[in-house]
């Protein structure tokens, strides 16, 4: 072997080297397809919730059974809740499902209501000569009972029911009355 062919040899090695791993390249002609498959879509901020939506807690409250589950239309009523110092009620406007305004108006505000240690599994709403019967059904789990309520989550509770119901006037709610499971509530 002479010895211009002795170091072109490696030459030619490398050069075929070189021109093997150009065949990796990321770039592809336009007429030729990628075998990398399409990226994953990743969830946006707004779509991935929030740890504070992970640990919040679940709302067992069940509706009363005649209740549609989802309804297209709704209406606007005023419901009235509770400030933080419970001296007075604070009007809100919300939307209902308007076949079952009354129990769309007590659910939100039992909805509120619900703590680590007072839990309603659900609720029944009557009307009948312009008296509302609010008729409450405790958790098996509620650590605690409507009875030992404070004069505050009283207020919070009862008042917010008694005053969203009076004071929506296409209702013609004159009285409310509260029971637990049938039995008249004293508070």
């Amino acid at each position: 072997m002479n010895t211009s062919t002795k170091y072109f040899l490696p030459f030619i090695v490398v050069a075929i080297a070189a021109s093997l791993s150009s065949c990796n390249s990321p770039s592809t002609p336009d007429n030729i397809t990628s075998a990398t498959p399409a990226p994953t879509t990743i969830p946006t901020p707004s779509q991935t919730p929030t740890m504070a939506q992970l640990r919040a807690k679940p709302n067992n409250i069940e509706p009363p059974e005649n209740t549609p589950i989802a309804t297209a239309k709704t209406t606007n009523v005023t419901l009235y809740t509770s400030d933080v110092q419970c001296q007075e009620l604070i009007p809100q406007k919300v939307s209902v499902p308007a076949a079952e305004p009354v129990t769309g108006a007590v659910s939100k505000i039992i909805e509120e209501q619900n703590t680590a240690d007072l839990s309603l599994s659900g609720y029944r709403v009557k009307v009948e000569n312009g008296i509302a019967t609010v008729d409450l059904r405790l958790s098996p789990e509620s650590k605690r009972q409507l009875v030992s309520l404070s004069s505050c989550e009283q207020f919070a509770l009862f008042g917010s029911l008694r005053k969203t119901l009076t004071s929506n006037a296409q209702w013609n709610i004159k009285e409310v009355r509260f029971t637990e499971q049938g039995k008249e509530v004293v508070r």
